[in-house]
């Protein structure tokens, strides 16, 4: 539901529609801050961005919209916005370890 919901932001977004979006605290990630993703990847707790990328096979002229790391049942996950090449816009959940 919380990837649903993140889809139809980023979609909308794109589109130039502006929108908050509550959601309840079931539901919400529990995400790490622009510092502690620096830290993780200094670290080495996970890979980088442009790593992650890279494997999951993802196209260099892909623009990324906006980029997040959550824990997701245990694991460290990426979840990132892009649009791509053809104008469609989605989220990439990937693993971020």
């Amino acid at each position: 539901m919380n990837r649903i919901l993140k889809t139809i932001a980023i979609g909308l977004s794109v589109l130039g529609f502006g929108f908050t979006c509550t959601v309840p605290a079931a539901l919400a990630q529990a995400c790490l801050d622009r510092y502690q993703i620096q830290e993780a990847v200094t670290s080495g707790q996970i890979r980088s961005l442009d790593a992650v990328l890279a494997s999951a096979g993802v196209d260099g002229s892909t623009t990324v919209l906006n980029v997040e790391v959550c824990d997701e049942g245990g694991r460290l996950v990426y979840i990132v916005g892009v649009l791509n090449p053809d104008g469609s816009a989605l989220n990439l959940v990937l693993d971020a370890q």
